[in-house]
């Protein structure tokens, strides 16, 4: 039996992955590589580095397999950006992150000059330096990179294709595409009006193909056995949408990391821009013909919604406030008393995201009495990851008029029962954790995978799901609606709190 192979590029490590026909893991391998802060709020890496690590945990994944490799894909962390020489091979500048602030006040600028408006009916995102075209332009201004014709320039994945394929290759997909605020999301090719807006010339661009379909094959300067097809990509949060099997309008799910990623399946049709969401190409695959498709490629959209601080808060109660040892802790612990005692914790550490969208909101303890213990502290830490996710659902439900009937959740927190139980109480619906919870890898190898025939169909893919556990609503609805007004209260005091200094 044949196995697909998925590498997943993160933010501060990479992730070879391999799984059989039924979604099994059957290898791991993982590297971590250095992060860069030249100056406060820059972020970059060393792209060389990260390859480095990609072909070694690879080639050592695919050495201790017994089966042979049917296909590879990609997954990546989705807004950083590499420049690069088409005839060395070499980057040209450090890879500017993701978490990079430097373009601040050229996003500011650019608001005030009134191109919001034009961003976000082209690309559904925000006037903001995490997405990729401002660092684009800051390095063909300021970075030195000159725009040559053997300058080549893309996210991460295209990187990571480039060298796979011996630089035979640059090419990108519409979900990682899409965050580089240079996409028109609904013809899936580079917007004139952007390139020219960030003055970015088309020559460097990567050309835009399916998420599910053949880029290339591993070529033999790779250092990986040459022939491998490379079938599959998409950005890390989208990986995981379909690795949740979330194929059908209105299915919904929640990575809980050190922040949080809602994504909803919206459909085939792009919606209008949502104030406080964002609207983000999910995939362009083959269309199997499950939704009266008649052959060619089906792209279906998002809703997403970007909560900055969840796993985080959990990490400050450990390392900031020194009340609990471990991360381990903190569900037993809250779950010590049967509520926080009408204490509320708003965990805007760098502001608020979706659906608020307001960095100068700030943390917010409230309802402290003599009577509150560290584990109404830890209850309410936790709380806030199922108040946050509610604000964003709601928000997505309201403006997609899709009804959510199920979350499926997976990342680090979500081994927590606690919190999935909680979840549910505040959704009023079932919160359902996967057995496989590298939900990402599992997605970007069944796009790989599905373009190769290892599975014949999205219906193949959604069977191999399987449940690990289900959580449904306990609480009565009353009392978890009371909870999150409370919670809104104490969100209206955090908002705008870094703006409005004392004389």
């Amino acid at each position: 039996m044949a196995v697909v192979i998925a590498l997943d590029a993160g933010t501060t490590g990479v992730r070879a992955f391999a799984v059989d026909q039924s979604g099994r893991a059957v290898g791991f391998r993982y590297r971590e590589f250095t992060q860069h802060f030249p100056q406060p709020g820059w972020v970059e890496h060393d792209a060389m580095e990260i390859w480095h690590a990609i072909v070694g945990t690879a080639a050592e994944l695919i050495s201790s397999l017994q089966e042979p490799v049917a296909a590879i894909g990609i997954t990546d962390q989705r807004e950083t950006i590499v420049a690069w020489d088409r005839r060395t091979g070499l980057p040209r500048h450090r890879a500017i992150v993701w978490q990079d602030r430097r373009t601040a006040a050229r996003c500011d600028q650019l608001a005030a000059d009134g191109h919001l408006p034009l961003v976000r009916s082209t690309t559904g995102l925000v006037l903001d330096p995490y997405f990729s075209a401002s660092k684009v332009e800051w390095l063909l201004t300021e970075g030195g990179v000159e725009a040559d014709e053997n300058l080549a320039i893309g996210t991460i994945d295209s990187w990571l294709l480039w060298n796979l394929t011996g630089g035979q290759v640059h090419a990108t997909e519409p979900s990682n595409a899409s965050r580089t605020m240079l996409l028109d999301i609904r013809t899936l090719t580079w917007s004139p009006e952007l390139c020219d807006l960030f003055g970015v010339p088309a020559h460097v661009l990567p050309e835009v193909r399916p998420s599910s379909g053949r880029f290339g094959v591993t070529h033999e300067r790779s250092g990986l056995p040459p022939g491998i097809p490379i079938s599959g990509i998409a950005g890390d949060q989208q990986a995981a949408l379909f690795g949740q099997a979330c194929f059908e309008p209105g299915d919904t799910k929640n990575t809980y990391g050190t922040g949080s990623f809602v994504l909803m399946n919206v459909g085939g049709t792009c919606p209008e821009p949502v104030e406080g969401l964002l609207t983000t190409v999910a995939w362009s695959i083959p269309d199997d013909g499950s939704r009266g498709g008649h052959g060619g490629t089906r792209t279906d959209y998002a809703f997403e919604g970007a909560i900055f601080s969840t796993g985080s808060a959990i990490q400050w109660l450990r390392d900031g406030l020194g009340i609990i040892a471990s991360a381990k802790e903190a569900g037993p612990l809250a779950a010590s008393v049967e509520t926080t005692d009408d204490v509320y914790f708003v965990p805007a550490f760098t502001g608020l995201g979706s659906p608020w969208w307001d960095p100068y909101a700030r943390g917010t303890l409230v309802g402290v009495t003599r009577g509150t213990t560290r584990a109404h502290l830890v209850r309410a830490v936790i709380e806030a990851m199922t108040f946050q996710t509610r604000d964003v659902i709601d928000s997505m439900v309201a403006h997609s008029g899709h009804a959510v009937n199920g979350l499926r959740a997976d990342g680090g927190a979500a081994v927590m029962d606690l919190l999935l139980q909680l979840q549910a109480d505040q959704l009023g619906v079932p919160v359902r954790r996967p057995r496989v919870q590298e939900t990402t890898a599992l997605g970007a190898a069944y796009l790989a995978g599905l373009a190769e025939g290892v599975w014949a169909s999205t219906d193949d893919i959604s069977a191999n799901w399987a449940l690990d556990a289900e959580f449904t609503p306990k609480a009565d609805r009353t009392d978890a609606d009371r909870t999150h007004r409370r919670w809104l209260q104490a969100v209206e005091h955090s908002r705008g709190w870094a703006q409005t200094p004392p004389e």
